[in-house]
């Protein structure tokens, strides 16, 4: 008689699994469903059918966790509500992220992406990362707000300081501190500009959100505060990843390469097929509203519920070959892909669903056109290895290439 031995239960928060996570979302999967982390207290779910129910189920999995993720940075925004004042917020900021003015934005989006190809050397090396990817959001976002180029790294260090709050699982103390920097300085700066929009409206995003109203209902500064820190975080740090990782795994796999760059429709295949295979962020936080069982056992109501969004995309209970990059994929609809009934899960699902995928969308094809463009063969930089750092947002370190 033969027995089979269960891995051991993993660590979220060990240096080993932030080395190589899938490596262990296997084994959450199989033996570990609902694993409750020591360290942090949360319960993480791995499967695909289980983190899609979290999603979806917001009676029962609230937001309330961004009440001490995020709020005490850049105050409340509109992924922590719920029930009307969930709707109201959303249909104040839907507008400034799709539709006519995503229309009017996207020419500046190509604009933007290529003045800063057009900088890269002609030879030697480059990171696409540090010379791309991680400022090229950024950017627009500055654009779209009208504010000072020269501004942009406050932005990133208001944003990189949020995001390492968010996701602080072992309350590292000089984490905190520096998030309550942030929370100094980002409004010191912000509010004052934004009253200023308010009296002197222009056509920026601040200034449209000024003057948005829905059911009698605006945005107040703060309130426009608080937006902005989350369209800085949303919007450049997983942007950001999203574009290098699909570089990277197109590099990965020089048939798709190839096969993307002869028809360039596949962008946007490749594209999606980052998303579910690699998505840029990882793990979104849930919190439990009451006593509910998920894979068979309980989490206790007031739990936080790590929803892990890069298990759950190579859940082979969901997809075929879940551990291959292919843009030929069959199991994942292209119509649905940047709706809320996507089914793959890199933006989560349901009614908080990020607003902006549309624009994140735009921004990564004209990235990854571009640089497709710009590089006939794109090859890493002799001795190169690249590798992908983070746990709730995870990325290329960098994208080393030959110029």
């Amino acid at each position: 008689m033969t027995t089979t031995s269960i891995p051991p239960r993993p660590t979220v928060t060990s240096p080993e699994f932030v080395e190589d996570p899938h490596k262990y979302y296997r084994v959450m999967r199989d033996h570990y469903p609902l694993l409750h982390d020591e360290t942090s207290g949360y319960y993480f779910v791995s499967r695909f059918e289980d983190v899609a129910r979290v999603y979806k189920d917001s009676e029962a999995f609230s937001n309330e966790n961004y009440a001490f993720q995020m709020e005490p940075v850049v105050g409340r925004t509109v992924i922590q509500m719920s029930g009307r004042e969930h709707t109201v917020n959303r249909k104040l900021i839907t507008p400034a992220l799709r539709g006519n003015y995503l229309d009017e934005l996207l020419p500046q989006v190509d604009e933007i992406a290529a003045s800063m190809v057009a900088e890269f050397p002609d030879s030697g090396t480059i990171d696409l990362v540090e010379n791309f990817t991680k400022w090229f959001p950024i950017n627009v976002i500055v654009r779209m707000l009208d504010l000072p180029k020269e501004d942009l790294p406050k932005f990133h260090d208001w944003y990189s300081s949020l995001m390492a709050f968010l996701s602080n699982l072992t309350q590292d103390p000089e984490i905190h501190a520096w998030g309550m920097r942030t929370q100094k300085d980002y409004p010191a700066y912000m509010l004052p500009i934004i009253a200023e929009r308010r009296r002197n409206p222009g056509d920026d995003l601040i200034s449209r959100l000024t003057q948005t109203e829905t059911q009698g209902e605006a945005l107040s500064d703060e309130r426009i505060k608080a937006l902005i820190g989350l369209l800085l975080i949303a919007g450049g740090e997983t942007t950001d990843k999203a574009i290098a990782s699909t570089i990277k795994h197109l590099m990965e796999n020089p048939d798709q390469l190839e096969a993307v760059r002869a028809d360039r429709s596949l962008v946007a295949a490749a594209l999606v097929e980052n998303l579910r295979y690699h998505p840029p962020v990882q793990i979104i936080l849930r919190t439990a509203t009451r006593d509910i069982e998920v894979a068979g056992d309980t989490i206790p109501s007031g739990s936080v519920v790590g929803c892990v969004n890069g298990a759950a995309n190579r859940d082979e209970r969901r997809f075929a070959d879940p551990d291959q990059f292919n843009v030929f994929r069959e199991d994942v609809s292209m119509q649905n892909a940047f709706l809320g009934s996507a089914d793959h899960i890199a933006f989560a699902l349901g009614r908080h669903f990020c607003v902006g995928s549309l624009l994140a969308k735009r921004e990564a094809e004209t990235a990854i056109n571009m640089v497709l463009d710009r590089f006939p063969t794109l090859e890493y930089a002799d001795g190169f290895v690249p590798k992908d750092v983070g746990l709730f947002t995870r990325g290329p370190e960098k994208l080393m290439v030959k110029a």
